[in-house]
């Protein structure tokens, strides 16, 4: 079958061409906006990129239209697929109808840390020759890709909450009808879709409703949030984690130790790449995940001694002078405090330059912009680019005072930051987007 998908260089959709094509079917795909890695892992798949959305491309005459959820009603290509009756689906319909129906699905859900969890679970899973398939949000370092068909009955998906698709305005989740669910976290987040927390509460207990009694669901014991989800029903066994008297993880950052807890005191332990509290609960989850397919705990440890994390999580892409500069996937407020606190553990007193895209929908509507300053405490400076804004990022951040930079052009603040920046600095990249590459211009400036 031949498909052609718009918005194919989403994380998720692009992850959906690769399995397509290794399911045997012949893919193309359209985008407004192709920037690696995923514009990178296409091409190699062997997929052909058409840049933006001409009505032009019904003539390519495929069997079915795959809809990102990033397009909608006024679209071009779009308006013409309707205007013809062509056939299409969303993304993650097509992907219950085709790739997880009769399969061990392990969905990872949350604010926070989909992208890692579900990444460490299928590492896990893969260490212990389980061989899972697998659609992550990002690129885990230890496969070099974000998506693989497998051949054994297990696939882990990272479950998101946002909407399916112009024509579903149900949560992704709720098609993949996992029999083991991570519950991570449950923060207020996309603004443009949800009107407030219970509105993303009720989505999550919607994707409750559809585990099995026989299922599994691992929970974070520290959100009261997941705690209101599961008292609206529950008919699935829970395992709790970040809980005092159960299971739970301790380590440090120094030594790369990471230590299991449960119930009756310790389990065991490992040495790994990662830091961060956020990531050894990251850690734990996935552990309980894994033991629910049959990994034992000692296993999965000895597996997490060999992950080797995510693309764009902390990812160092080059140091020039002594200046580091690093690229992470931050966008909520939350996570931007959670990352700047761990690369603060990492490098001590030394000065870290944080530089912020806010980009997200949410970002962009301003919704949590009076949470930025605190989110950024921890950082010597901050850049934040306000191209495109339509609230006033300067009086957003000006309780950050003189550390708190402002700029509205991408070269711009380029300079701003390499004439602040100093031998033994760290320049802390944050966007959930391509950011104009500013990474690699911040390193030919700084190599000049």
């Amino acid at each position: 079958m031949h498909i052609h998908i718009l918005g194919i260089c989403g994380t998720f959709m692009g992850g959906i061409a690769q399995l397509a094509v290794a399911a045997g079917h012949r893919v193309t795909g359209c985008d407004a906006n192709v920037y690696p890695p995923m514009s990178d892992q296409l091409r190699g798949a062997g997929i052909e990129l058409i840049e933006g959305f001409d009505p032009a491309q019904t003539s390519l005459k495929p069997e079915l239209f795959l809809v990102g959820n990033a397009i909608s009603r006024g679209n071009p290509l779009l308006e013409a697929i309707l205007d013809q009756g062509l056939a299409y689906v969303s993304g993650p319909q097509w992907l219950a109808d085709n790739i997880l129906q009769g399969r061990w699905v392990l969905g990872v859900a949350g604010t926070h840390g989909k992208t890692t969890t579900s990444s460490m679970l299928a590492w896990i899973l893969d260490d212990a020759n389980m061989a899972p398939g697998f659609l992550i949000g990002g690129v885990p370092l230890n496969f070099g890709v974000s998506a693989r068909l497998g051949d054994t009955p297990f696939f882990v998906i990272e479950a998101d909450e946002y909407d399916t698709a112009f024509c579903d305005k149900r949560s992704k989740f709720i098609h993949y009808r996992p029999r083991t669910a991570v519950l991570n976290n449950l923060e207020f987040d996309h603004a443009d879709i949800f009107c407030d927390l219970a509105a993303i509460e009720t989505q999550f207990h919607h994707l409750v409703r559809t585990l099995p009694a026989t299922g599994l669901i691992v929970s974070n014991a520290g959100e009261a949030s997941l705690e209101r989800v599961l008292q609206r029903g529950c008919w699935t066994p829970i395992e709790r984690f970040n809980d005092p008297a159960g299971y739970r993880t301790s380590g440090n950052d120094a030594s790369g130790e990471l230590i299991l807890h449960g119930p009756d005191g310790e389990i065991g332990r490992s040495v790994w790449q990662l830091s961060g509290e956020h990531n050894r609960a990251n850690a734990c989850a996935a552990l309980l995940a894994a033991r629910h397919v049959g990994v034992p705990f000692a296993r999965g440890l000895e597996a997490l001694g060999r992950f080797d994390n995510v693309k764009r999580r902390m990812e160092v892409r080059g140091t020039v002078r002594g200046i580091t500069v690093y690229d992470d996937f931050a966008h909520h407020p939350t996570a931007i405090a959670t990352t700047v606190a761990g690369l603060r553990r990492k490098v001590g007193s030394a000065r870290i330059l944080a530089v912020l895209e806010p980009r997200s929908n949410t970002m962009k509507l301003g919704t949590m912009k009076s949470q930025l300053p605190a989110s950024l405490q921890e950082a010597d400076a901050a850049y934040c680019y306000a191209g495109n804004l339509g609230w006033d990022a300067g009086e957003a951040l000006a309780p950050m005072g003189a550390r708190a930079t402002v700029v509205q052009d991408l070269d711009s603040l380029v300079e701003r930051i390499v004439q602040a920046a100093r031998p033994g600095d760290h320049i802390l990249v944050m966007s959930n987007g391509g950011f104009g590459d500013i990474h690699n211009k911040l390193l030919e400036r700084l190599s000049a």
